[in-house]
């Protein structure tokens, strides 16, 4: 008799399609097809990227940013003044593309933490990744060598990992429950480590500097954060995407995913170190951003349904368009002061999950 982790005797088991798990890939009479979500999803994060550039104490013209980005692609002369060149290029760009990427990939990570582990409520820190990213952030914060806070982000980010699936693993199997208790046990530890090594070494600015990342911002983004988050992104982003079919798999729970050929237990150890990768990556150039990853997979489904392979592209250019904005927001509102962009996404958030949650969504809240 197989268990949840084994395939059953049979044929040779192929990988799931959204077409195998009945109502994962159906769509209403009113769904547009993908390729039209995702042109408009395009076209809209495009726009959102020109004119997020453009809003801030200095103000610039759409033309002039387009003419300093192709400037410095090689593609036309520059010929905008040095002052502007060097705010879009070197500020307000890296700034807004960061944001776009780390927006899509906590939408992608969310979307998958709520598939792996069949709860509404999953999020891209379930596993402990923000408690662990934090107490490395903040242990070189205090230490006074803050270039090194992405590299240490990442890495306090895979330790509470690790630490998490060692403590989930039973027999070398992962479950769902076990998972989600354990990431519950990370995440105290490492909280409880952070509170304590801000209460013990934290003086002066740095309690400014530590609060303001832990509620997260992009206020330091880079061409390096570019790099980071992108460059996650589009790598553990294809691999997911090409899997969609196995997400989809999980609707029904593990004994029906093994029906369809799926090798539960590598597939959730695989895809849960997938996204933990993806999450360690984006919290290390952004802190932690809280309902991106929550909000956004419920809110689209509703437009795309449930199938991942329509779910995710689509998920992820609108955590791409609305984060970017809400860091609009976070640094021109209270201009000239700015805030951390975690506070507007909950802002913006919890109505948004509040009303998703009165509508009911199915049986997915029950």
């Amino acid at each position: 008799m197989p268990t949840h982790s084994t395939r059953p005797a049979g044929p040779a088991p192929r990988d799931a399609t959204s077409a195998d798990v009945p109502g994962a890939g159906a769509r209403g009479p009113l769904r547009p097809p993908l390729a039209v979500l995702v042109g408009i999803g395009a076209v809209a994060l495009v726009v959102t990227l020109l004119v997020a550039v453009t809003i801030g104490p200095a103000d610039l013209a759409v033309g002039e940013v387009v003419r300093s980005v192709l400037a410095h692609l090689g593609l036309r002369s520059p010929d905008v003044p040095r002052l502007h060149d060097a705010i879009v290029w070197d500020l307000r760009l890296p700034r807004v593309l960061t944001a776009a990427a780390v927006g899509a990939g906590l939408a992608v990570a969310g979307a998958v933490m709520q598939s792996m582990t069949r709860n509404p409520l999953a999020d891209p820190y379930l596993l402990g990744l923000s408690s662990g990213a934090s107490l490395g952030a903040v242990a070189v914060l205090v230490l006074g060598v803050g270039l090194l806070l992405p590299v240490a982000a990442f890495a306090g980010a895979l330790a509470a990992l690790v630490a998490t699936l060692t403590l989930a693993r039973s027999g070398g199997t992962l479950t769902p429950t076990r998972a989600v208790l354990a990431g519950l046990a990370i995440s105290q530890l490492a909280a409880a480590a952070t509170s304590f090594v801000i209460f013990w070494t934290a003086t002066g600015d740095s309690y400014r500097e530590i609060l303001s990342w832990l509620m997260g911002s992009l206020a330091g983004a880079t061409w390096t954060s570019v790099a980071i988050a992108a460059g996650a992104l589009v790598v553990v982003g294809t691999t997911v995407l090409l899997t969609a079919g196995r997400l989809d798999a999980f609707t029904f729970g593990d004994t029906a995913a093994a029906v369809l050929g799926v090798d539960v237990n590598r597939t959730r150890w695989a895809m849960m170190t997938l996204v933990a990768l993806l999450t360690g990556a984006m919290v290390a150039v952004s802190g932690a951003i809280g309902f991106v990853g929550l909000v956004l997979p419920h809110a689209v489904s509703v437009v795309t349904g449930p199938a991942h392979r329509r779910l995710l592209p689509v998920a992820g250019l609108a955590g791409a368009v609305l984060l970017v904005w809400a860091d609009t927001l976070a640094r021109t509102v209270f201009d000239p002061r700015e805030l951390p962009v975690g506070i507007v996404t909950a802002l913006i958030g919890v109505p948004v999950f509040a009303v998703l949650l009165r509508r009911g969504r199915g049986a997915a809240w029950s």
